[in-house]
């Protein structure tokens, strides 16, 4: 009998750098500094509340920051710092999540009356190892209308060994009964230097090399969420061979090119229409994602406008911002922000997307051709106001001067002629008056004008009424 072997090489699980590089202590917890800091401040000072609740956008630690305050909780060996120590029985059996003090439940899942009842009748069995019985409930905004009854009863008296934690990226739509009851705190988005230093930290300890201006494009796209900076980082590295750059990063992501922008500034110098279709025909062959076009769009022109304001551009593309910034008024700025947010708002009931972002870029080309609302406005406002000056004042034929003869005595043959009488000085004109029906005709002119210019109606009142 013949025997055969096969020997199968496994290769470790590869653990993904959002759960590598978790927190585990406070102090690792990133941009979060003021609730870290309120929170071991109760520890230290046992005045932890019996319920909490972290609010916020996905991403910016709300779980992480439950797990950590559960395990400083029940730590047998806190440090002098407050932090867990992470070493203890609790620390690792929380860490890995099978601890029977430390209860974790996804609201998505398990949102019905009947988990919640379960939950109600466990709470009054003691810990098993640390002092306290934690429940963190996560996304608890999911849960029925019944559920959030049925938990209502505990949080309002509970056990004197039983803590809850929930969390959630939509707090709006939990009860105010259940919001009442709890501590809450807000965790903001991470600002992008949090971001990149967090990155650039997990660069340095896997050894890789990495470009600052890629950095600044996936803290950028990442949109204030660290757990999604951390899995973009992952998919980059998988990506790249060597040294990861700006252009490996574009290439993965699909990102925009910002030299793409400084091109359409361009063409608003030139007043060259051409760039606008060029640019929206180079997007839609290579499959970019329109909305976020859009978002960097906003972005770059709010960068100029910033930059108009006295703010400082981005420091890795100064030279150029400080060209475009020459090219635009503060007004033209503020008019292109509102074609592109209302670009933004009627772009997924277009009929063609294409066709939308074509008429965009085109008025954003002929930005500096429009007449600016301002002058329209004063302009209105000038005739306006010379019409009725017009109106009010009489048209009354100019009165006929009265010519008086005087009789000349009859000269003495030795007197000499008397001179002749000075030419009186001639009267100034007065301005031919417009006829009522041609300045009717002017008005409207006028208005249409503005009309086209606005890209609205403009209404005006009829004459008589």
């Amino acid at each position: 009998m013949n025997h055969y072997f096969i020997l199968v090489a496994t290769m470790p699980d590869y653990q993904v750098l959002a759960r590598k590089y978790r927190p585990k202590i406070f102090r690792e917890v990133f941009g979060q500094d003021p609730i870290v800091q309120t929170l071991k401040n109760a520890i230290k000072k046992g005045c932890t509340a019996h319920a909490y609740l972290f609010c916020g956008s996905r991403g910016t630690g709300k779980t992480t920051l439950a797990r950590i305050l559960a395990k400083a909780l029940n730590c047998s060996s806190l440090t002098a710092d407050t932090e867990p120590c992470n070493s203890c029985t609790s620390c690792r059996q929380i860490a890995a999540g099978s601890s029977l003090d430390v209860l974790e439940i996804d609201g998505a899942s398990n949102r019905g009356i009947d988990d919640i009842k379960t939950i109600a009748e466990s709470v009054g069995y003691c810990p098993a190892h640390g002092q306290w019985k934690i429940y963190i409930i996560d996304e608890v905004h999911m849960l029925t209308k019944e559920a959030f009854n049925a938990l209502l009863k505990t949080l309002e008296e509970p056990p004197a060994n039983v803590k809850f934690f929930f969390a959630t990226t939509e707090s709006h739509k939990v009860p105010a009964t259940i919001l009442s009851r709890c501590q809450r705190f807000n965790l903001k988005r991470l600002p992008l230097e949090a971001i990149s230093e967090k990155l650039r930290m997990i660069a340095s300890d896997m050894a890789i090399t990495i470009d600052e201006t890629a950095l600044a494009r996936i803290a950028t796209f990442a949109d204030g969420g660290l757990r999604d900076a951390e899995s973009l980082f992952d998919q980059i590295i998988a990506f790249s061979e060597g040294s990861i750059t700006k252009e490996a990063v574009q290439e993965v992501l699909g990102l925009i090119p910002h030299e793409l922008f400084f091109d359409l500034d361009q063409a608003v110098a030139s007043n060259d229409i051409r760039v606008a279709f060029n640019i929206a025909q180079k997007l839609f062959l290579e499959g970019k994602d329109l909305h976020h076009f859009l978002e960097e769009l906003h972005a770059h022109f709010k960068t100029i406008l910033l930059s108009k304001l006295g703010s400082e551009a981005d420091p890795l593309r100064k030279e150029k911002y400080e060209a475009s910034n020459k090219i635009y008024t503060q007004e033209q700025c503020l008019a292109i922000l509102e074609m592109i947010a209302e670009t933004q708002s009627n772009i997924k009931t277009a009929i063609s997307e294409q066709i939308a972002l074509e008429s965009l870029l085109i008025k954003i080309v002929r930005v500096r051709l429009r007449v600016p609302l301002e002058h329209i406005t004063r302009k209105l406002i000038q005739i306006e106001q010379s019409l009725i000056q017009l109106k009010e004042k009489p048209t009354a034929e100019p009165a006929k001067a009265e010519v008086k003869t005087h009789e000349t005595p009859p000269a003495s043959p030795q007197a000499p002629p008397p001179p002749a009488p000075a030419p009186a000085p001639r009267a100034m004109e007065a301005p031919p008056i417009m006829h009522e029906g041609r300045k009717k005709a002017h008005y409207d002119t006028l208005v249409q004008f503005a009309s086209v210019e606005l890209d609205a109606t403009v209404q005006h009142k009829q004459k008589g009424k």
